[in-house]
């Protein structure tokens, strides 16, 4: 599994001109399944984020996680984080895991961010499929607070 995890003041995820994820303060996380992923991956890369400090406390001092926060996690589907873009000019993605492997993978996640107390939303780019046609374009917005990205 692969994420890009971003500290936000809010963001959120619009499908066919509708909200389907919003946050305030917390973390967007966009998260990649590879073909080999699974529970195993999906437990550790869950409980990272969850505690992972990068914000700051009364000091100024990046020592608080979400979960210190009180924050919420907005979780987006992102296959494209595992385009090789090595060869030639257009990226391949076969290294991605198939979407009926991978949303099951990302559901699998939320729960474990909800079972460490995380306030988490989940969009999956195969759950916004179902819900608004055959490839419906995403749009994402948000008031990133910058300075302590990851990937």
């Amino acid at each position: 599994m692969r994420a890009v995890i971003q500290r936000v003041n809010n963001a959120s995820v619009t499908a066919d001109g509708q909200v389907v994820g919003k946050i305030g303060r917390g973390l967007l996380v966009l998260l990649g399944v590879g073909g080999g992923d699974g529970g195993d991956d999906v437990t550790l890369l869950a409980d990272k984020i969850a505690n992972m400090r990068i914000f700051p406390d009364e000091a100024g001092r990046f020592d608080r996680s979400v979960l210190d926060i009180t924050g919420a996690v907005l979780v987006v589907s992102q296959f494209t984080l595992y385009a090789d873009t090595r060869r030639g000019r257009r990226p391949s993605f076969s290294d991605a895991a198939a979407p009926e492997i991978a949303a099951p993978l990302v559901d699998s996640f939320v729960q474990a961010l909800h079972a460490r107390g995380g306030q988490s939303r989940a969009h999956s780019s195969a759950a916004a499929v179902a819900q608004c046609g055959h490839g419906a374009p995403t749009d994402r917005g948000m008031h990133n607070r910058g300075g302590r990205d990851a990937m």
